[in-house]
C-alpha cells in the first residue's frame, strides 16, 4: 500500500495526536489512568476506517481541542 503525500501527512498528524493524548493521560490520577487510556484508544479505533479526508481533519481538530481541555483540567487539579 502506497500512501500519497497528503495521506502520509494526515496519518502523521493522527499519530501525533494519539501520542500526545497518551502522554497527557500519564498525568491523570492513577485510579483514572487506565480508563482514560481505554477511552483514547476506543476513540481512535472507532474512526480507524474513516477515508473521508474532510471528516478526518474535523476529527483531528476535535481531538486537539479535547486533549487541550484535558490538559487544562489536569493542570487545574494539580496533576
Amino acid at each position: 500500500m502506497t500512501l500519497s503525500l497528503e495521506d502520509f501527512l494526515i496519518r502523521a498528524r493522527v499519530l501525533k495526536l494519539y501520542r500526545h493524548a497518551l502522554r497527557i493521560s500519564r498525568r491523570a490520577p492513577s485510579h483514572a489512568r487506565a480508563d482514560l487510556r481505554q477511552i483514547i484508544r476506543r476513540e481512535m479505533e472507532n474512526n480507524r476506517n474513516c477515508n473521508d479526508k474532510q471528516r478526518i481533519r474535523f476529527l483531528i481538530s476535535d481531538g486537539l481541542e479535547r486533549v487541550k481541555r484535558l490538559d487544562e483540567t489536569l493542570d487545574m487539579q494539580g496533576h
